[in-house]
């Protein structure tokens, strides 16, 4: 194991700062006085929400790139909520430490055929969790920018409109969205998380001990809060269950005006040459026990990958769930591939506890770990070849040659495996051009 001197861990803690400056420096730095080659590993964790939406335990896009190093994780992918903030540091990072990158985003749509039935956003019928990965930079065209602020401003209006409620019931103690929420972010996109950490904070401003204060707001003895404040990441959580989510004083129900239609995020993608994304949960719900259904009507309007958080699906305690829950899972990665759909797959790491890669020599998962490591490989492999030659999975170059979704699967999965990341690769995707065949560019690239 190697022992880190102070300065390293100043250094690793700069990789976190708000100011990308200091960032880019911190990581310049690291790299220069890294002498030990990385160990890579043979895995990938395809999800993880940066510091840009809320990420656990505070990473940057910037800092997820030097994990992804340090961890020995091949393949990374970010995807924040509502914004592209993310994507150019952590490519660029990415090309720097070694890693195989890819950039998304995610966001609640609304899906009207699906309009009586509960998908993946519990006690919401009819919203989705939906994705759009692939991205290759943060500016992105003007029509597509006008997207992007949409969905900001969306979820800013809906972060005002629970503050207020919230407020209402906390009073005494109340936050400023603008003075205590934003601050905590990098660039004012803020989430419930961050709003749950300005209420936490308020409390403890307003009271000398604010324990008892939340057993009455949080209806729970006062011995139970005390101990569930030992805890503060748990007690975050429960914060947030009791006040913001369904059944609490700040939950509102959607309706079909609250979150864009599904068609607005696949405009987003195709603007910018990204790839819809479904997003599945664990099978349990109306909706996605219709899951041949739903992926139909998805594909139908443009999707052509699916997103699955593995750790959710196999890691249980008691035999007999995890045994369903693997089943499901089984289930779904089955059907994507009936779909000719490939797998995002990842931790997410926006929720305390959530681990920074998923266990690949878990046993449960050895029945689908080929078909994550396909699909990772597969969203890189589109990504570098839309990034530096325009030659991605929504390019013309790519709808001449590749005419069906498995012909394009099969092609950027090979293309993620022979293309390293970094200079090395730029170079040797600079001796394709478009007029070249998917044979020509594979043999080119053996």
């Amino acid at each position: 194991m190697m022992i880190q001197t102070a300065a390293d861990v100043q250094l690793e803690q700069a990789l976190n700062h708000f100011d990308p400056a200091v960032r880019r420096s911190a990581l310049t730095t690291l790299l220069r006085e890294q002498t030990a080659p990385a160990v890579w590993r043979g895995i990938a964790n395809m999800h993880c929400h940066t510091f840009f939406s809320f990420n656990a335990y505070g990473y940057s896009p910037t800092g997820l790139a030097w994990l992804a190093r340090q961890e020995g994780i091949d393949l990374m992918g970010i995807v924040d909520f509502d914004v592209l903030d993310a994507v150019s540091e952590f490519l660029d990072a990415c090309e720097l430490t070694g890693v195989r990158g890819s950039a998304g985003i995610e966001t609640r749509v609304y899906v009207p055929e699906f309009a009586t039935r509960e998908i993946n956003s519990p006690g919401e019928p009819g919203v989705l969790y939906h994705m759009a990965i692939g991205f290759t930079q943060t500016d992105a065209p003007p029509a597509a920018q006008t997207i992007v602020d949409e969905l900001r401003m969306q979820s800013a209006a809906r972060n005002r409109a629970l503050i207020a409620r919230v407020n209402a019931y906390l009073d005494p103690v109340a936050v400023d969205y603008d003075v205590d929420v934003l601050p905590l972010t990098p660039a004012g996109n803020a989430t419930e998380r961050h709003i749950v950490v300005a209420y936490i904070r308020a409390a403890e401003r307003t009271f000398d001990n604010a324990a008892s204060f939340w057993a009455e707001r949080l209806g729970l003895t006062l011995a139970a809060c005390e101990k569930a404040m030992t805890d503060s990441a748990g007690f975050q959580n429960t914060v947030r269950s009791k006040l913001m989510k369904r059944g609490g004083p700040g939950y509102m129900q959607p309706d079909i005006g609250t979150f864009p239609h599904v068609e607005r995020l696949h405009e987003l993608a195709h603007l910018c040459r990204a790839l819809p994304c479904a997003a599945w949960l664990d099978g349990s719900s109306e909706g996605e026990q219709a899951m041949d259904e739903l992926l139909t009507l998805l594909v139908s309007k443009g999707v052509v990958a699916l997103n699955i958080i593995p750790e959710r699906n196999w890691n249980f305690a008691d035999a007999a769930v995890a045994a369903a829950k693997q089943q499901k899972l089984y289930e779904v990665v089955e059907l994507a591939q009936q779909f000719d759909l490939p797998l995002n797959i990842g931790t997410e790491m926006n929720s305390f506890g959530q681990p920074i890669v998923d266990n690949f020599d878990a046993p449960a998962l050895a029945p689908v770990r080929d078909a994550f490591l396909d699909g990772a490989y597969f969203i890189y492999g589109h990504t570098v070849m839309e990034r530096w030659l325009g030659m991605g999975y929504q390019s013309a170059w790519a709808a001449d040659f590749l005419p069906t979704r498995a012909h394009r699967n099969a092609f950027y999965s090979i293309i993620g495996r022979r293309t390293p990341p970094g200079e090395a690769g730029r170079q040797l995707l600079s001796q394709l051009h478009p007029e070249m065949s998917p044979p020509e560019v594979l043999t080119l690239l053996e």
